[in-house]
């Protein structure tokens, strides 16, 4: 079984558009949306919700009245502010380090685990999708990324289908780290910009870290001919894989309008530079 994560150094660079034409192209694989804290995969999937599951993790504080003395000692304790002088905890605040629990002389708060979000497998017309959704202001988008990508597994494992295309998120974060352990392959879409040039080094380094193959293409290239050919040179001297270019082409927004992807589309110089992008991919990840 192999893994085709897709990544980039920030948003917006076109990553989920490329996933959905890949999701297009491919056959027997399993879709998985990673990008948790702003998951869109499913604006071009419509996906039909087959199971709905709670996603927990973390702990708020939580203040008894009955049990509360009012010593203050919570109120001393948080380095966050989030215990107000009526003894109660703000959730927004409060990062659920305990140590107000540990500390109350009278064991007056609780700590209950956190309700962050669900987790979903869905039918689209592509096939099965893992995703999911964080709640407003929620953490452990790490934790989730790593739970939806572990359902991808076992649901290609159980269909006995090839592999998984996986929208990774944006960054170097946490999230980002998540998504990368056990894949097989990282593309990274880039954009022909100054800040692009360097989002893209530090997201290779980083899949270079844990030891995962990267290969690199440059979306909108026209838009900036110089520095897309800048990032291609990049690569060349990381002995990173360059994929290929990517035209700015208005048939990627007016196919999302649509609901559809670019290969659904039609015809154009977009959907031709996609579907070599794709080919490209399946000879660096064999198994598609």
């Amino acid at each position: 079984m192999v893994e085709l994560v897709v990544l980039s150094g920030k948003g917006g660079t076109g990553k989920t558009s490329i996933v959905g034409a890949f999701a297009a192209l491919a056959e027997r694989k399993v879709l998985c949306d990673a990008d948790v804290d702003a998951a869109d995969l499913h604006l071009l999937m419509a996906p039909r919700k087959v199971m709905r599951h709670e996603f927990w993790a973390g702990h708020k504080a939580v203040v008894d009245p009955e049990r509360c003395t009012g010593c203050g000692e919570c109120i001393d304790r948080c380095r966050y502010g989030a215990v107000s002088e009526g003894f109660v905890v703000d959730g927004l605040q409060c990062e659920g380090c305990g140590v107000c629990v540990h500390f109350c002389p009278f064991g007056a708060i609780d700590f209950p685990e956190n309700l962050c979000g669900e987790w979903y497998i869905s039918e689209t017309r592509f096939g099965p999708l893992v995703h999911a959704r964080l709640g407003i202001a929620e953490e452990n988008s790490g934790k989730l990324v790593s739970l939806v990508r572990k359902e991808a597994r076992n649901m290609a494992g159980e269909m006995g289908l090839k592999g998984i295309i996986t929208d990774g998120p944006p960054g170097i974060g946490c999230p980002v780290i998540a998504s990368l352990g056990g894949a097989s392959a990282v593309l990274i879409v880039a954009e022909p910009t100054v800040s692009g040039l360097h989002d893209l080094a530090r997201v290779a380094d980083l899949s270079n870290h844990f030891q995962v193959p990267v290969s690199v293409c440059v979306n909108k290239a026209d838009l900036h001919w110089e520095t897309a050919r800048a990032i291609e040179s990049l690569c060349r001297e990381r002995n990173c894989d360059f994929a290929g270019y990517l035209p700015f082409d208005p048939a990627f927004t007016h196919a999302q309008v649509e609901g559809k992807t670019i290969v659904e589309y039609g015809d154009g110089p977009a959907r031709a530079a996609v579907v070599e992008l794709w080919n490209h991919m399946r000879k660096m990840v064999s198994g598609f």
